[in-house]
This record gives structure tokens, sequence and C-alpha cells, in this order.
């Protein structure tokens, strides 16, 4: 089973966290599945940046990125975010490989609009990099940055990437593991599924907003374009990685209702 597995910054914010994690999806490369983890690092990147003096401002979930920001977020998610988690999962003795979307043009992005700066949207991917690394038995481990064909890098929210990346290896399923514990519905309890037009609901009627918001849209994008399996799961409950493979209703499942709901 190929499948992609998307880290929210705040799971890797925790060493212990990050240490639980790592040694769940290192078990399970081991047993066969062939993975590729895709994160963030909004929270350390904001530490970064209110260190250095510099303001943190969101439009619609999206992060404003002066030059003064990219710069960060290139030291932080492409250096000290990515290489720790790179360095947990060699710990949890797994060959990992650390990448943006630059590397080979794994992720290629075009600016989303000039009130954000140099904020990407995918616009195309390039598996072949990670297919050759899944082969010989690496753990691509990928930074939300795209670049583009001029050498530009883009701060691309990591739920798109995740999605980008996941279409470009044909990955069966996605598994968006964050810091809460499903989608909540307008009476604030988990909902265990949800159609693509519930997703557009919940953000149009401002109940899904900021990152929520970015996130369903990224799964439903995932869900129209065949990925089989969506789910967005809390990843600070042990064993969360074991569960969902096993079909366990954990967090909230992303379906079409134009097709059946398999839970393969």
């Amino acid at each position: 089973m190929k499948v992609l597995i998307k880290i929210g910054g705040t799971l890797l914010d925790s060493p212990e966290s990050r240490s639980r994690l790592t040694s769940e999806i290192g078990s399970a490369v081991r047993a066969g599945l062939r993975a590729v983890v895709v994160h963030g690092g909004g929270k350390q990147l904001t530490r970064f940046l209110t260190g250095h003096g510099i303001e943190s401002r969101f439009i619609n979930g999206l992060r404003v990125t002066t030059p003064e920001v990219l710069d960060a977020v290139l030291k932080v998610l492409a250096g000290s975010v990515n290489q720790e988690l790179v360095a947990c999962f060699t710990a949890a003795g797994i060959d990992a490989v650390g990448l943006t979307g630059m590397d080979a043009l794994l992720a290629e992005a075009a600016p989303v609009r000039e009130e954000l700066g140099a904020v990407g949207k995918p616009v195309a991917s390039n598996g072949r990099l990670l297919e050759v690394l899944i082969e010989n038995g690496y753990l691509p481990v990928v930074a939300c940055l795209a670049g583009d064909r001029g050498g530009r890098f883009y701060n691309v929210n990591a739920d798109q990437m995740a999605v980008s990346v996941a279409a470009s290896i044909e990955a069966e399923k996605i598994f968006f593991l964050t810091d809460v514990d499903g989608v909540k519905g307008q009476n604030g309890a988990i909902l265990p599924e949800l159609s693509v037009a519930s997703c557009r609901n919940l953000v149009e009627s401002g109940i899904a907003s900021g990152g929520m918001q970015a996130k369903l849209e990224a799964a439903a994008e995932a869900v129209c374009q065949g990925i089989g399996e969506v789910r967005i799961a809390p990843g600070s409950v042990p064993g969360v990685l074991n569960q969902l493979l096993s079909g366990a209703l954990l967090g909230t499942r992303l379906f079409n209702e134009l097709g059946a709901r398999s839970h393969g």
C-alpha cells in the first residue's frame, strides 16, 4: 500500500510526539508500507519570526510571505524542522531523505495572488524522484516548499502540498495527522464522515475557517482527484497510524458522494 502521511507542525514541536510518530511510521515502513511524509511547521515558523521581530499575517489561513518571511521559511521548514524529523526517523532505524518541492521540481507552484507575496499553489507534481527513493527503501520527508522553473521558491500550504505529492505518486490514501480530533460540525461534535459537498458547506457557513478551511479544501480536492481515502485524524493518539491502516473509525473520513463509501 502506498500512503501519503502529512504531519502538522504542532505535532512536530514536541520531541516526545515527534519521536512517537516517527517510530510508528518507521514500524509500518519496515512492515512494507510505501510512504511519503509531508510536513508543515507553522508554529515553529511563527516563533522564529516573532523572535526576529517579523510580523505574521494570514489571509484565509495562508501566511503572507514577504522576502523576509520566505527566508525564514527556508531556514525553519526546509532546515531545522525537516532535518530534526529526518534525524528522528534515522534514530528509528529508517533511511529518511529530507526534500523540498524544489528538488527535481517534484512540486511546481505558481503564485496565488499578489497580496500573499511568495505564497504558491501547486500546479504540477513529478513523482519520479519520490518513486526512485521509495523503490530503493528510502522514506522521503518533504517540507512544504515548492519551486518553479525560474528557480523561485514558494511557501505552500502543507495540506495542498500533501495532495499534490500524493497525486504524483498515485497514493491510495492520505492521512492528515493533526492536533485536533477531527472535523467538527455546527454543534461542536466530531463528524466521523464528511462528503465533499458538506466540506464546502462548512467552509461557506464559516464553521470551518483558517487552518481547518485550508485543510478541508485540500482534502476535498484530493477526494475529487480520486484518492481512495482521505482521513483527518488526531496525531496525538498513540498508535494512530496502525489504527488508520486497519480501518478504524478515527477522526474524520472524507468521501465523494458520487462514488462508493469504501473503507478498504
